[in-house]
């Protein structure tokens, strides 16, 4: 019997120098789509790049094994090649833009809270 994988989300914030804004949204239409079949080989799903104010940049993604997709990016030679052109982009980063982003930590998603609202509900209504 196999056990269902839990899906993990992972957000993350980077820093664009703004002078360079124009040029990083332009190596992103489109990615190398050797880069994109990698993101895509190392588990992660779902992946969006959100741009803010200031050259804020937020992404997202999905993955069953974040530790094991970042495993499989960190030894790509597609992905260091990509990572080696981005890294210029970026403002205070130490390291590969891949590996070295700020992780954000979740507070609130919706589908988790509804389910166990669900589950506490059914549950009461059994009693």
């Amino acid at each position: 019997m196999t056990s269902a994988t839990a899906t993990t989300r992972v957000c993350f914030e980077l820093r664009i120098k703004p002078e360079l804004l124009d040029e990083y949204i332009a190596r992103h239409s489109p990615v190398w789509p050797e880069m994109l079949a990698e993101i895509a080989a190392a588990g992660r799903r779902n992946y969006s790049l959100f741009l803010g104010d200031g050259g804020r940049l937020i992404g997202y993604y999905e993955t069953d094994d974040d530790e094991a997709a970042q495993a499989y990016l960190a030894g790509s030679e597609v992905a260091a090649r990509w990572e080696a052109e981005m890294a210029r982009f970026f403002i205070g980063l130490d390291g590969r833009p891949d590996q070295a982003a700020t992780p954000l930590t979740e507070i609130f998603h919706l589908h988790d809270q509804l389910a166990a609202a669900a589950t506490t509900h059914k549950e009461s209504t059994a009693s």
